[in-house]
This record gives structure tokens, sequence and C-alpha cells, in this order.
């Protein structure tokens, strides 16, 4: 079964803190039981300390084994002093006087007499401590013990015993006080785990729904903005490739449709036109008239898809430029003589190349030529008889500035930022006359901005039309 990013995160980071808190638990535990056990043979052996040294100074020459009420008077009060056991052995083991919490409690003792096993003796001694029952207790206890000598001579021993329950109690209530005490920030972090790691894949889950609408055909759907950070800006950059893609599927619709469109009207007019000469409705006279707008529908269906492979060239990866230097000033003037035939049936007057100064330029001298006809052949088709084209030219740094105005009819202010998109026409009834594909600007501006550049256009109805663009000068 596939776990979400947020199911593994929670249950990685819950385990991570259950190992940490473990590990610290077991390391307290191991540290406190280390240092209470040395604390607790520190003692003892102080305690061993104790009572030899009274012995060695107060009883040098008293038998161990006869009862002596000062050494009695101090291994009790050691006894109740620090909770532990004191008694006294002879150099065999036996235990000859002692104070425990039972002789303490009822005057009775059931440990003289017994003797205590060689191997223990041995291992405290070796040691200084040791935790056993040493065969007297029914549980562990701390042991330490001291030799007594007389002159020399080894004549017994000093125990010091401590339960070692009494630790081991206190340890597992620090242990209880530290599990209490952690339980408010395990609960804490927790919840603050989950909240953070929902925020986090909160987006991302969001994010996968909108893909799978977007392979549906729906692209509607946006991630909202919760945060400044990495997901925030993820978010961000998503919704911005949604709106990219909204608007590419709307321009593929109207693609499809403007290029039905504009292959069908011309297609329906041929058809209608052939028709109507072989089934006789077009007069054998007028046969000559029909054809020729036969084959300008034709002509004007063959600039068109021209355009459309000149734009999808444009446009693929693996077009490169043809950079060559050339004289910018004389192409412009070699392209306006070539429409000198239209200017001068429409009587229109040009002005400003004469003044246009020589500028080389580093570019793909074609295409240059190809953006420059277009916004000419835009100029003359628009123009209205007795106008004014006007041309001007100029560099600007490291860039070179091409201008052209043309006086008529002019742009919708409405119609401004569509100018340079595929098939718009603001103007469909003047279009259709003028025999406009409606790519020409939009070929335009994919040329001007393949060599780095820009373009702009600026409109006056009823007044004055101006095409501009900005092309680096290059090397």
């Amino acid at each position: 079964m596939r776990q979400s990013i947020f199911r593994k995160f929670i249950i990685t980071t819950c385990a991570v803190v259950l190992v940490c808190f473990t590990a610290i638990s077991v390391l307290l535990t191991l540290y406190y039981n280390k240092y209470l056990a040395q604390d607790k043979f520190k003692s003892l052996t102080a305690a061993c300390e104790s009572v030899s040294d009274f012995i060695d100074q107060a009883s040098k020459d008293t038998k161990f084994t006869s009862p002596d009420r000062g050494l009695y008077y101090v291994m009790n009060n050691i006894a109740r002093v620090s909770d532990m056991n004191v008694f006294i052995a002879d150099s065999q083991g036996v235990i000859r006087n002692c104070v425990c919490s039972e002789k303490i409690v009822t005057g009775r003792c059931n440990h003289v007499g017994t003797e205590i096993e060689k191997k223990y003796i041995d291992k405290a001694l070796a040691g200084g401590k040791m935790l056993s029952s040493m065969g007297l207790y029914k549980s562990a206890h701390y042991i330490s013990v001291k030799e007594l000598s007389n002159n020399g001579e080894k004549v017994g021993f000093v125990f010091a015993t401590a339960s070692a329950i009494g630790t081991e109690m206190l340890i597992k209530r620090a242990a209880k006080i530290y599990l209490l005490a952690s339980i408010v920030p395990i609960i804490l972090l927790v919840l603050a785990l989950y909240y953070s790691t929902y925020r986090f894949t909160r987006p991302l889950k969001l994010m996968s729904e909108a893909a799978k609408s977007m392979a549906n055909g729906d692209f509607s759907k946006r991630i909202p903005i919760r945060s400044d950070d990495e997901v925030g800006e993820l978010a961000l950059s998503f919704n911005e490739m949604a709106d990219s893609l909204a608007r590419l599927e709307e321009t593929r619709k109207d693609f499809v449709a403007n290029v039905s469109h504009e292959l069908r009207t011309p297609m329906t007019t041929i058809g209608g036109f052939i028709d109507g000469i072989n089934d006789g409705t077009i007069e054998k006279e007028k046969h000559s008239y029909y054809l020729s707008l036969v084959s300008e529908e034709v002509k004007r269906l063959s600039r068109m898809i021209e355009s459309m492979l000149n734009i999808s060239r444009l446009e693929s990866k693996e077009f490169s430029l043809k950079y060559e230097k050339f004289d910018l000033k004389e192409m412009i003037i070699n392209i306006v003589i070539s429409q000198e035939k239209r200017i001068e049936e429409m009587e229109y007057s040009v002005e400003g190349l004469d003044e246009l100064p020589d500028i080389t330029v580093n570019a793909d001298r074609d295409l240059i030529y190809r953006a420059i006809y277009n916004l000419v052949d835009n100029a003359v088709k628009f123009t209205d008889k007795g106008g004014k084209i006007i041309f001007f030219l100029k560099t600007e740094g490291k860039n070179v500035s091409f201008k052209i105005s043309n006086t008529g009819k002019g742009i919708r202010k409405a119609d401004l930022p569509y100018v340079f998109e595929r098939f718009y026409k603001g103007d469909k009834s003047r279009s259709i006359v003028k025999n406009s594909t409606g790519l020409g600007l939009y070929l335009v501006k994919t040329i001007i901005k393949n060599h780095g550049g820009s373009i702009k256009v600026s409109s006056i109805e009823n007044e004055l039309t101006s095409f501009e663009f900005t092309l680096p000068i290059g090397g």
C-alpha cells in the first residue's frame, strides 16, 4: 500500500523522537544509577573507615569476640544515621558483632555467628565495593569491607552494607518524573509536527489533484498560497504554469478555429466560382474575371501557408539565425521601391527616406527583410488614398530603432494589446478586402524577438498608426 509523504514524515519523525527520548531516558538511568551507587559506596566506605579508626584508637586491646559498649554505640549511630547495616567479622569471616535494621528495631539479630564465604570477602577487598546478597540478604546490597589488623596481623573485617532497593526505587521515581515531564513537550512537539507537516504536504496534494485535472483538460484549479517560503514559491510557480497552460490551450483552440476559418473562406470562394463556371451559372464572358479572383484566393492561401511555415520554423528549437552584416537603410529603400506601383496608385506621400542614416547591423538578412516588408506592406494596405507613410531610423546605444507610421483609420485602443497575436484582425471587413492572413504582425514580432529585440505599436484613431522595433546592432 502506497503511503503519502505526510504519513511517512509523521511516522519517521515520531519514531526518531521516540528513539531519542528512550535513549535519553536510558542514559539518564545509567548515569543516575552509577552516581547513586558511587555515592552509596562512598558512604559505606566512610562508615567502614570510621569503625576501623575507632577500633584502632580506642580498642586496640579489645577482644573482638567480646561486646564493647562504645563500639556498639558508634556502629549503632552510623547505622541509624546512614540507613545501613554495620557488622564485624573475625578473620574466618564469622560475624561476631552486628548492627542491622532488625537488631535496631527488635534487639535481636540472626546474622551473628553466620560465616561469610571467603569469595565474597576477597571480591569485596579486591574492588573495595560490591553489589551482592552475600548469602545474608534476600535482595542485592551494596557492600564495602575493610580489613582489621593488630600489629600487622589480620584479626577481622568491618562490613558496611545498604540495600539496593532504595536506589532502584529512587531511579524508578526519577524515570517516572522524567516521563511525566516529557509527556507535555512530546504532545506539543507531535502537534506542531503534525501542523507543520500538514502545511507542507497540503499544497503538494493540491498540486497533484490540479495536475490530474489539467491532464483531463481542466486548467481552472489554482493552489492557495499561504506561506512566503519555498512551498509558497512552488505554489506560485505552479499557478503561473497553470495560467500559462490555460492561455496556451485557449490560444491553441483559437488557432485551430482561426486556421479552419481562414482556410474554409477562400476554399469556399474558390469552390463557388469554379462550380459556377462549370455549371454555367457564370457567363462565359465573365470566366476570366472570376478566374482572376480564384487566382487571388489561391495566392492568399499560399501566403498564409508560407507564413505559418515560417512561424513554425522560427518557433522550433532547432532553428538558428544566419547572421551577416548588411546596410539596414539600403534594405528599407529597396522594400519601399518594391511597393512603388501601389504607392503611386494610392497617391501616397513617403517621408523620411532621404534622412535615414547609414547603419550596418549583424542579423539574419532574410528574416529582417521579411519583418520590414510586412510592416511596409501593412502601412500601404491601411493608409487612406492620398495619405502619408513616414520612415524613421536611428541608433540608441547598442541598438538600432526603426519606426514606420502611416495616416489612416488607425487601430482602436481596445485592439492595441492584441495586434501581434495570430490571426487577430481588429477590422475584419477591411482585412478581407486587403487580403490579410492575420499572421504578418505575429511573424514580425517573432522575428524581432528571436533577434533579442522588441516591438511596440501606438495609434490615434482616424489619425496615425506607428510600429517601432529595436534591434541589437551586433558585432
